[in-house]
């Protein structure tokens, strides 16, 4: 189902909750949300469309990847980028690193570690952000 983007920045800067295999559904929801915005998103966490809990989907290359309960555990190459957001207004500038080393669950919550960088590393991060209660 498409859902509604958020735009409470007070619900949006909560720290969301871990996912849990009872969350399907959110996934499900956060990539058809994902789907209907392609023109001008490239990535979403669950609490853009009003669920706080640790769920990021993203265009990886192509082909849209969900993650459940991301971390990242490694990252280097430091830079800084203007980026918007679909829940906020404009865009900001903020740091982001250019190499991260992630750690994740699939939909069937097999724990995973992937390193992505450039473009793909910058979408994962800003996601991460949001779960983390951080916006740009």
């Amino acid at each position: 189902m498409v859902r509604e983007i958020m735009k409470d920045t007070v619900f949006l800067s909560q720290k969301a909750e871990p996912a849990t295999p009872e969350d399907i559904s959110v996934a499900q929801d956060l990539l058809e949300t994902l789907e209907a915005h392609k023109e001008g998103c490239v990535g979403m966490a669950a609490n853009m469309i009003g669920v706080n809990k640790r769920i990021i989907a993203f265009d990886n290359s192509g082909k849209y990847m969900v993650m459940f309960n991301p971390e990242i555990i490694k990252k280097s190459d430091p830079y800084q980028i203007q980026e918007g957001c679909l829940s906020l207004p404009g865009a900001r500038l903020t740091k982001r690193w250019k190499s991260i080393k992630v750690q994740y669950q699939t939909e069937t919550f097999q724990m995973r570690f992937k390193t992505f960088t450039g473009w793909t590393a910058q979408i994962i991060q800003h996601e991460i952000d949001h779960c983390e209660g951080i916006l740009i």
